[in-house]
């Protein structure tokens, strides 16, 4: 369920922790902004370090070919630091975890 034009749900499981973004920015920088961590190291999609499934929905990437082999994308594996969300999206990813609340 979307809350506004241009604006998408995205839940990470097995948490089931949501938050709401645009497509403009990537699942990661989303993410953090919504004090959730994601695993990550280069943030350009060549370490793989953040590579996770998506479990539904849709995302489109800003570079030609994404460090992913076919058959990883075929078993939906998406690398968020460059991912942009097209629509609401679930993803997995058990190594997700809170960030620390800020003041």
């Amino acid at each position: 369920m979307s809350f506004a034009p241009g604006e998408f749900t995205v839940r990470i499981e097995p948490r089931g922790w949501t938050f709401v973004t645009s497509g403009a920015i990537p699942l990661l920088e989303a993410a953090r902004h919504s004090a959730i961590n994601l695993p990550s190291s280069c943030r350009n999609g060549t370490c793989r370090t953040c590579m996770c499934r998506l479990l539904s929905g849709q995302i489109r990437y800003q570079i030609e070919w994404p460090g992913l082999s076919s058959d990883e994308k075929r078993e939906g594996y998406i690398l968020p630091c460059i991912a942009y969300p097209q629509s609401d999206l679930v993803i997995e990813d058990p190594r997700a975890s809170a960030l620390p609340a800020s003041d």
